[in-house]
């Protein structure tokens, strides 16, 4: 296994890897086992700077079991779900030599090495933010990495759409492999071996979207995607429809604006496509309901802005949760966005910067990136120089906001709370290897940081 008597060493990985929200969004599976979808689905990858997991995986002869830290707490490895991730990974693991370190593993010995893991979220977990398939998919990319895995990323999409199902995901972690703009195929062989994810278009290939979500709670949901889904395949007769005969031809559409930049049809598909998807929902028996009285707020806003400009500036979907993810076809327009969104959503008090400032600087001590300033830690995170574009700086000024042109006849009313802080990020690359320096485990013992 290693050279040599030395058993002291430790071998380890770091990576990062995005979130991606789905414009054309799977609900569902014709097979539970291999997690296959009953439709296809395209997303966008968002920027990691802002969304993104990190996790670091290490093996040594010295670790006694395999052990799990997730955001600092640990968890058990002891079930047969990750044990199943953790030994599809072993099998495909090759011969790895590192002569200056005195380490040289064999093919067989990976199953012989126990791995400790940790892994780190920025943002909410369970809420529609799809963090779980950041996670899954940085778990899968860090660990096949460490064990010199020689699949491409579309072999490597395969594995973790199984994995996040296996833990407790949907499978969407397999579009997380790649940035930018990225299909995952439903695939027509009965083994599953051509569902993969396939990367459509770069992140450069569109970069002047810019994407707000408004996180409008980051609360664990009342029902999972993994139940809803099932509960949806079991009683929905709109689901099967919206599979067989509307979501095909969307696939298609939705390709050919990515393709040419079309905003106004991209737009219009994925603010369709999330309707959809949430009536599907309210068709499922007993109906599930995932968005809120705020999430339809927002849409309201949105939709007003959109027909007075007489062509759309802004598309909306929302995942399996009541956070609505915002795509500004450029950033000027992402600037008014946020302003409207400032005057419907304001902070609810002095009291609620207070608390954010206290939580995100607690963020500071292990993470330093997530200190901001006043403003920013309470009620904005990512970029955060859309602010100073917006003409914002105090609270005196989000109080001094105009109301939208199209109410300016029928002002409703604020809702100042009602929107815990938004995010503002933009498409993003694809997973990456981090240096030894960020790792999350302490190179001599293996143990969180």
């Amino acid at each position: 296994m290693a050279d040599g008597s030395d058993k002291s060493w430790i071998l380890m990985v770091t990576a990062q890897s995005p979130t991606n929200i789905a414009v054309i969004k799977y609900w569902g599976k014709r097979d539970e086992t291999l997690i296959l979808p009953i439709n296809d689905s395209i997303s966008v990858t968002l920027d990691p700077d802002h969304l993104c997991t990190t996790t670091t995986v290490a093996v040594s002869p010295k670790f006694e079991k395999d052990q799990m830290w997730l955001n600092g707490k640990e968890i058990s490895l002891a079930g047969g779900r990750f044990q199943s991730c953790l030994r599809e990974i072993r099998s495909r693991g090759t011969d790895y030599e590192d002569q200056e370190k005195g380490i040289s593993i064999k093919k067989q010995d990976w199953e012989k090495l126990n791995v400790h893991i940790a892994s780190f979220n920025n943002f909410p977990t369970a809420a529609g933010l799809a963090s779980s398939a950041a996670g899954f998919a940085c778990l899968v990319y860090s660990l096949a990495k460490l064990m010199n895995v020689k699949e491409d990323q579309g072999q490597l999409s395969a594995i973790a759409r199984q994995a996040h199902l296996t833990l407790q995901g949907s499978g969407s972690a397999c579009r997380s492999l790649y940035g930018g703009f990225v299909k995952w195929a439903m695939g027509n062989d009965p083994n599953g071996s051509d569902s993969i994810a396939i990367q459509l278009a770069t992140e450069a290939h569109w970069d002047e979207l810019v994407i707000i979500i408004a996180v409008v709670s980051s609360r664990q949901k009342e029902t999972s995607s993994t139940s809803g889904m099932r509960e949806s395949v079991e009683t929905s007769p709109l689901l099967h429809h919206r599979a067989k005969e509307v979501v095909p031809k969307c696939i298609v559409q939705m390709e050919e604006a990515i393709r040419n930049r079309d905003f106004p049809s991209f737009a219009k598909l994925a603010c369709v496509d999330s309707n959809q998807f949430h009536a599907c929902c309210l068709d499922t028996s007993p109906p599930i309901f995932y968005m809120n009285d705020t999430s339809h707020k927002i849409i309201s806003c949105v939709e007003k802005w959109n027909r007075a400009e007489g062509t759309p500036q802004v598309a909306y979907t929302f995942d399996a949760g009541p956070n609505a993810v915002l795509i500004a076809k450029n950033r000027q327009v992402a600037t008014l966005l946020l302003q409207k969104l400032l005057f419907y959503f304001p902070p609810a008090s002095e009291t609620d910067l207070s608390r954010y400032k206290l939580l995100r600087l607690c963020f500071r001590v292990s993470f330093a990136w997530l200190a901001f300033l006043y403003l920013e830690i309470s009620y904005l995170i990512g970029d955060k120089s859309i602010l100073k574009e917006a003409g914002i700086e105090t609270m005196k000024d989000v109080e001094a906001l105009p109301p939208p042109p199209e109410v300016k006849d029928n002002i409703p009313s604020k809702n100042a709370g009602d929107v815990s802080y938004f995010i503002c990020t933009r498409p993003g690359r694809g997973p990456v290897v981090f240096s030894d320096e960020k790792a999350l485990l302490h190179p001599e013992t293996g143990l969180p940081k």
